[in-house]
This record gives C-alpha cells, sequence and structure tokens, in this order.
C-alpha cells in the first residue's frame, strides 16, 4: 500500500525549505545589528535619591559609577554597598530588558532558543 501525504505538501518542499532559510538569515542580521547597536548604547540608573549612579553598556559592563561624597559614612559602610548594588544591578536590568524588547520585536514574539 502506498503512502499518501495529505494536501500541499507533496510540492515545493524545496522551495519552502529555502524561502525559510532565506527569513532566518535575514533575521540573524536583524540581530545581529541590533546586537551591535546595544552594545555601544549606554543605561543608567541611581539609588539613595542620586546618591549613587551607575552606568553600564549593552555589553552589561560598568562604564562608570558616581558617588556623592555625603554618603560616604566610614561608620556605614554596609549602606554605601547596598546602594552601588541597587544602582548597578537596575542599569543592567535596563540593558538586559531594553535587548530582550528589541529581539522580541524583530521576531514577533516567537522564542528560538539558540538565536536570541
Amino acid at each position: 500500500m502506498k503512502a499518501r501525504l495529505p494536501q500541499g505538501y507533496g510540492s515545493g518542499g524545496a522551495a519552502n525549505i529555502q524561502q525559510l532559510a532565506k527569513q532566518a538569515q535575514k533575521l540573524q542580521a536583524q540581530m545581529d545589528a541590533i546586537n551591535a547597536e546595544l552594545e555601544v548604547k549606554e543605561y543608567s540608573a541611581t539609588a539613595g535619591g542620586d546618591a549613587v549612579k551607575a552606568v553600564v553598556t549593552g555589553k552589561m559592563e560598568i562604564k562608570s559609577l558616581e558617588i556623592k561624597p555625603e554618603v560616604v559614612d566610614p561608620q556605614d559602610i554596609e549602606m554605601l554597598s547596598d546602594l552601588i548594588t541597587a544602582a548597578v544591578n537596575e542599569a543592567l536590568r535596563a540593558a538586559s530588558d531594553d535587548k530582550e524588547d528589541r529581539m522580541e520585536e524583530i521576531s514577533n514574539g516567537i522564542n528560538m532558543p539558540g538565536l536570541l
């Protein structure tokens, strides 16, 4: 007995695969361009009423850290450490969220493990 394919499944298979490959290449090029753009972008966040300001890049690297002198209390190093941690984490979160949003825009919300 011969197996039958459902209607529309016997023709154009190679052409569909080629078209899909072209779309994947285009998507990869768009993602590479966005990644390059985001790597040089800067994100900043503050903590403690602007007492500490952190600036990070899209590469998730700290570019600068500004600390106002009035928050430097030798008796309370723990508070200063907490402010620094909060500012850096918020700046990194902003960079990560921006990348995620941009990638979601070009992928139309489709989760593609290994690509995004």
